[in-house]
This record gives structure tokens, sequence and C-alpha cells, in this order.
């Protein structure tokens, strides 16, 4: 196992891709190499203000480094992955993991064959409040989510499904972990040529639900999650990485079977939901470096990305003629 510093790089370095640039500058088990991006003055704004270099091409970055961030549009997503795993190189690609299901097959069957290490960029498994709540989510039986933000063009070049929504797709398939027995959706486009609202509702094979609306038409950021479960509720803002769990008081057992209508809050008890600080983009790249390197699993694996991709194809499938043009 190296003890050196992993030599990364990051391809695409618009407005989420900086951040990649200059978390690895920061991570002291990752030596950011440098970047590449198809506009070179950005290119070189980025490089100089990390003191990093700017390549003039991919096939330049991908000869000096050991592993890759790839935060190109989607649609470029499969020929900057295979481009990098041809030459041997890890890739942490960012959600979705590709713009159709086939081509994620490809890139996942690919680095299995090279023994390289694909990580899916689905950063909400890092947010503060998924983690704080982890050791209390046991056995979800019915999932809310609501993902909403303003228009913005980088994005929607694909669906509001594939651009938002993925992101609670992959979280309730990690946090119920059960196959998909049925998806039924809609959605509409209003200012793209793809759907840019949409609902869903995924039936697990347990008979958990989820219900999950995904917009990008709104004035203000919303990202909440609320999880019921036999155990109690839990309600995350994943915005702010806050949330709470509230259950039964061991008490409250009692105080039921005898009958009567005891006041809520002397059955009810909140759970302080706590999680070390941390950035999660920061997070994520750290344990990207650390599953490279040998000293732990993958937190998101490419096959993660792919079954999310398939489940959002599923979904757009679902809308009918509403999913046309995505």
């Amino acid at each position: 196992m190296s003890r050196a510093p992993l030599a990364v790089g990051v391809a695409g370095v618009g407005s989420l891709g900086q951040h990649h640039a200059r978390h690895y500058a920061s991570l002291p088990e990752a030596r950011l190499v440098g970047v590449y991006d198809a506009r070179p003055e950005r290119a070189r704004e980025i490089a100089g203000g990390l003191n990093t270099r700017a390549f003039d091409s991919l096939e330049q970055l991908l000869e000096a480094v050991e592993a890759l961030s790839i935060v190109v549009p989607t649609s470029q997503h499969h020929a900057v992955a295979m481009a990098a795993i041809s030459k041997g190189r890890h890739v942490l690609v960012e959600k979705p993991l590709a713009a159709t299901i086939e081509e994620a097959e490809e890139v996942v069957a690919g680095a299995r064959r090279a023994g390289l290490l694909v990580q899916t960029g689905h950063i909400e498994r890092f947010n503060r409040a998924v983690r704080a709540a982890a050791p209390f989510i046991e056995n979800p039986k019915y999932i809310e989510s609501d993902r909403v933000a303003p228009f913005v063009i980088r994005g929607s070049d694909v669906a509001v499904t594939l651009d938002l929504m993925i992101h609670d797709l992959d979280l309730v398939r990690s946090l119920v972990k059960e196959p998909v027995a049925d998806v039924r959706a809609s959605g509409i486009g209003v200012v793209s040529k793809s759907v840019d609202i949409a609902t869903a509702r995924i039936e697990f094979a347990s008979g958990a639900v989820a219900n999950l609306t995904a917009s990008r038409l709104a004035r203000e950021r919303v990202r909440k999650i609320r999880i019921f479960q036999p155990t109690g509720y839990l309600s995350l803002d994943l915005a702010a990485g806050t949330g709470e769990f509230l259950r039964l008081k061991k008490s409250a057992l009692a105080k039921l079977a005898f009958g009567g209508t005891p006041d809520l809050a002397s059955i009810i008890e909140e759970v302080k939901l706590e999680a070390p600080e941390g950035d999660a983009l920061q997070l994520e790249l750290a344990a990207f470096v650390k599953a490279v390197r040998g000293k732990e699993d993958p937190a998101v694996t490419g096959e993660d990305g792919l079954e999310a991709l398939r489940l959002a194809f599923r979904v757009m499938q679902a809308m009918g003629d509403g999913g046309r043009g995505s």
C-alpha cells in the first residue's frame, strides 16, 4: 500500500469541478497534479488560484495522474471515464454516472475488467444530517423527499430526474436496501426540452414506499427527507445538515396499554441527531482517495451509481409521454 499522496486531477472545472480541485489541493493524502477544461482560459484561472497546472488536453492530464474526478457535462461522462479507464486510472464520476444505462454499464464493466475503482458522486451519502441519522435508521416503511431548486443552465441538458431526483433515488435505495417492485411517476417540461418537475412513487418488495418530488422551477432551494419506521420518525433537512428523531418513550407503551389519551409530550422523546462537522464534498473526495489506496471500501460504488441510474430511467419510463425528451 503506497504511502505517497495520490496523484489526482480534475476534468471539468466549472461551478462544481472547481470545488473538486480546491478540496484535492487541501487533502493531505492527495496531490492535485492539475486540471483540464474544454475552456483553456477557465482551466488556467482555476489552476492559477490553486498553484497547480492547467493541462492542454485530457490525454496529457491522464498521463500525469493516478486518479481523476470527472465533473464534465453528463453527456460526456462516458467518454471521459472510458478514456481514463483505458489509461488505467481510477475515477470518481459525478452523478449521474452516465447519460444512458448502456454507457454506465460500459463504465462499470470496463473498470471491473481493468481492476480499477469507480466511485459515483452521490454526495448526499456524506451529508451531515444523513450521517447523524444513520445509527437510528432501521427498517424504513415510508419515505417522503422534496428537492426543489431555481432553474440553472447547468444540469438542464438532462431531465430533472437525472439532475436532481437521482440524489434521492440513491438515498432511498441505500436506506431501504430491497428490490424495487413498482414505480409510478409523472412529470412535465416547462422551461427546457426535458422534464423540469417530477413526482415518483417507489414501492419496494417488502411494501415500503418512497414518494419523491423534484423540481428545478422553485424560487428557493429545499432538500428535505422524512423517514417513518416502526421505531419512530426522522425528519432531515439536508440543506441545513440538521434533523430530529422522534420515538416513543419506553414508558409510553405502559401508558397506552391502560387506555386514555396521554399528552403527546409525555410519550414522545426527541433524540438529538449529531455528526461531526465536515464539508460533504471534501468527505466524498477523501473517501475516494482512501478507497483507491485500499484503506476502506468505496462509499458509493460504480454499481451503486448504475442502479440509481436504472431506477431513474424506470421513473422516466413510468411518466409515459411526460418522460419524452429526457
